[in-house]
């Protein structure tokens, strides 16, 4: 029987960790925001390249430092905005919070959330639930810099 904590780190999160997809900050970008998790130490520098008026998400590069669930989320999270609208990543991004935040009770949807199924082992436990939303919350903040610098 496998223990809780093993479910955390499913063979893809670690994938994810050691080959980080998108990692490395690249130019050019539109914004670029840096995050920090006080309660663990985890930091992220992401930067958001948006085309067509500011609303297709060109790239998403970020440098990432912290717990393998923190860099995975960073990892699965930019291969997933990539080449989608904005408003094509809202509805992804609000399930996979609202299942990060369900302490288990909400099933991802792998159609809408792809690899981030693999992130809600972690929404048993609440100190991890920030861990993996870290960097969604950056590519929010970057998203309103963006929109803010563009208006």
């Amino acid at each position: 029987m496998s223990s809780p904590l093993s479910s955390l780190y499913t063979e893809l999160v670690i994938e994810h960790d050691k080959r980080p997809l998108h990692a490395g900050l690249r130019e050019p970008f539109t914004s670029e925001v840096h995050h920090v998790n006080p309660t663990c130490g985890d930091e992220i520098t992401l930067r958001l390249q948006l085309t067509d008026g500011r609303t297709r998400i060109e790239d998403v590069s970020y440098d990432a430092v912290g717990c393998a669930m923190s860099r995975a989320s960073a990892s699965i999270m930019a291969d997933l905005l990539i080449g989608r609208t904005t408003a094509e990543v809202e509805p992804v991004q609000e399930h996979f919070e609202a299942a990060m935040r369900s302490r288990g009770r909400l099933a991802g949807d792998e159609e809408l959330i792809g690899d981030g199924i693999a992130l809600l082992g972690a929404a048993k436990f609440p100190a991890r639930v920030k861990c993996v939303l870290m960097s969604w919350k950056a590519y929010q903040a970057a998203l309103v810099e963006a929109q803010t610098l563009g208006a």
